[in-house]
């Protein structure tokens, strides 16, 4: 099959490697029908996730038909459309019971879904089916159902974010649009996303954002407090992942609030003196998307959730190179591939 590998920092190839194998009687084979790339895809792209010493399977992200079932799956069916979370669990656990799949005591990661074939462990307890027929239309929106809109959902369900809350959104990447979405789903009364970036900006304007803030740092949290009355919002969404961007999270929290943070952090040091004295929260984490599939994916197919516009990109899958440099470059957000 063919499948992206990222052979060192900036070298990103489609090559052909051996077809993935059932290991255990609990896998599935799934097709893939869509992936993408994902920001966190190009910390090692960019070298910033430690020495690289061989080439790499990379991608977690995807959907697809189910071609191959262990002797032990018994719910999932070959055939079946599934949406595959980017941590596998299954789905049974103490952790898993609490909605923490991310800590399932039999999970883990899995990579290599920028290819034709993954391998999906804990087949059962992992993917999600989408009954019926799939329209071709609506696969970007279930793609987005595999990490990137749950992702931006975590960050504002950690945050508190309510009705009626008010909510600064730090990354206008494909998390920080998609945490713009949830939290006007969740039914925030004013949204601010903070990006300097008009086609970012019209994004976030489509998924509710209220207010466009351009400027960082204090001036930046200073326009935040101007647009709410003097003082900082209620839930900061942080989905960047860098000290910069978390500075920037606390700078523009009010007294009191919570921040929410699913940027994987690189370099992060926390202001523990200044959180301790304003009573600033801060919750995250990796998302449990499997938690909360059964919920999004209701609303993606009775067309009330529409999250696929982050994906203002699409490639055939032999044009991986370009969707990294794409993205790298910040001249898409976010980029979807067929195989």
């Amino acid at each position: 099959m063919r499948a992206t590998v990222l052979h060192s920092p900036g070298d990103i190839r489609l090559d052909t490697v051996p077809d993935p194998q059932l290991r255990h009687d609990t896998d599935a084979i799934v097709r893939v029908v869509a992936a993408c790339v994902c920001g966190s895809d190009l910390w090692p792209y960019r070298g910033l996730n430690g020495e690289q010493t061989e080439p790499q399977q990379i991608g977690h992200e995807h959907v697809g038909i189910v071609e191959q079932v262990g002797a032990e799956v018994a719910d999932v069916k070959v055939g079946d459309f599934v949406i595959a979370p980017f941590k596998h669990s299954d789905n049974t656990c103490v952790h898993c019971r609490n909605g923490v799949h991310t800590s399932c005591v039999n999970g883990g990661f899995y990579t290599g879904c920028q290819a034709e074939l993954v391998r999906v462990p804990n087949a059962d307890g992992t993917l999600v089916t989408v009954p019926g027929e799939v329209d071709d239309a609506l696969v970007p929106h279930l793609l987005t159902l595999s990490d990137v809109f749950p992702t931006g959902h975590h960050c504002a369900v950690s945050a508190g974010v309510t009705a009626g809350s008010t909510v600064a959104v730090v990354g206008d990447g494909a998390v920080g649009l998609s945490a713009v979405l949830a939290a006007k789903r969740l039914g925030a009364s004013t949204v601010i996303a903070m990006s300097r970036y008009e086609a970012r900006q019209q994004i976030a304007r489509e998924f509710g954002a209220d207010h466009i803030v351009e400027s960082r740092g204090k001036e930046g949290a200073a326009e935040v407090r101007e647009i709410l009355g003097g003082i900082g919002a209620d839930a900061v969404l942080e989905c960047v992942g860098t000290h910069e961007s978390m500075k920037q999270a606390f700078l523009s929290l009010r007294p009191g609030g919570t921040v929410g943070y699913v940027g994987v952090p690189h370099g992060v040091e926390l202001p523990i003196n200044v959180m301790f004295g304003n009573n600033f929260g801060l919750a995250g984490g990796v998302a449990p998307v499997r938690a909360y599939l059964p919920e999004l994916l209701a609303e993606v197919l009775d067309g009330s959730l529409r999250p696929g516009a982050v994906f203002d990109l699409r490639l055939p899958l032999e044009r991986v190179a370009d969707a990294y440099r794409s993205m790298d470059e910040r001249a898409a957000i976010k980029v979807l591939l067929r195989p």
